[in-house]
């Protein structure tokens, strides 16, 4: 069974005035339009956050920024910063550039306006192989909003890119962990818990046990909770490993390494347009290295 499972950050199953929620396209976990649109109609976004997949009873979450409720992965990420003091504030930047790629977000804590210890936080969820469209537009028309009908003549059922999307993040944390591990500083990778299951059987991790604040890399994986017509985030898995405890799973090689104060130095240019984290949450800038479009191949 495939099935949209959240659209706009709205359960499907909830009762909600599905004809505003459509026409306003807004995503409550940006605070703002949903940026994620079809390549054909940049105008129109697609809305999806999570799917129901298989016999699974747990949605599946595909829209990276659905991973950003209540700020909660910023601020299970607060104890991995080993420098930070009671005073400090907590900011959150998007995009610090290290070799081998950009890390999506950084939670930095901040002393009288320069950056005293940071974090590196990746996400990642799950691609699709094909379109959510179809199922979008049958979801709506069933709840009795006008759409094009051969928008919703599509019978091909998406799947999940499960091989692809593990295989990818597992070679560019690999590359990106070198920078953090030569300094000292700590990497977070964000993820559902499905999407780490499917890991752990398919890759060596027998070897990466427990969880060490001392270790370079983390994984922070996330059950997507549903009930009572609303989906919620909760942290169930964590664990942590170094370089080569991902070159083993991998049988790769790297070293990219870069000096702190270049990356202090972009981080502090970055601070003027980062977003303060509070106890009532945050709305954090966008990374535009994210892919924001949906093929339109049916």
């Amino acid at each position: 069974m495939t099935k949209v499972a959240e659209l706009y950050g709205i359960s499907t199953q909830r009762k909600s005035d599905w004809p505003s929620i459509a026409k306003g396209q807004r995503c409550p976990f940006l605070n703002r339009k949903y940026l994620k649109t079809r390549k054909s109609r940049p105008d129109l976004t697609i809305g999806t956050c999570s799917v129901s997949y298989g016999a699974d009873p747990q949605p599946v979450v595909i829209c990276p920024f659905r991973l950003l409720e209540r700020s909660q992965i910023f601020i299970d990420c607060i104890h991995l910063l080993s420098l930070h003091e009671p005073g400090n504030e907590l900011r959150i930047i998007s995009e610090l550039t290290v070799p081998g790629g950009s890390i999506d977000y950084c939670l930095i804590s901040v002393r009288d306006g320069k950056p005293v210890d940071f974090v590196g936080i990746e996400l990642q969820t799950l691609d699709t192989t094909g379109t959510v469209w179809p199922e979008r537009q049958r979801f709506l028309a069933g709840q009795n909003i006008k759409i094009k009908a051969e928008d919703a003549a599509s019978t091909r059922p998406f799947g999940m890119n499960w091989k692809m999307t593990a295989k990818t993040i597992l070679v560019q944390l690999h590359h990106k962990v070198g920078t953090f591990e030569h300094l000292s500083k700590r990497l977070v990778l964000v993820m559902q818990d499905c999407l780490l299951a499917y890991m752990r059987r398919q890759f060596a991790f027998g070897h990466i046990k427990g969880v060490h604040d001392c270790d370079p890399v983390h994984f922070h994986a996330y059950q997507l909770q549903r009930g009572e017509g609303v989906c919620r985030l909760q942290l169930s898995q964590r664990f942590s490993t170094d370089q080569n405890g991902i070159a083993q799973s991998l049988g790769l090689q790297a070293t990219p390494h870069v000096e702190l104060s270049a990356l202090l130095q972009q981080i502090e240019g970055k601070l003027p347009e980062s977003t303060l984290l509070t106890v009532g949450g945050a709305t954090p800038p966008v990374p535009t290295t994210k892919d924001v479009t949906e093929d339109d191949a049916e």
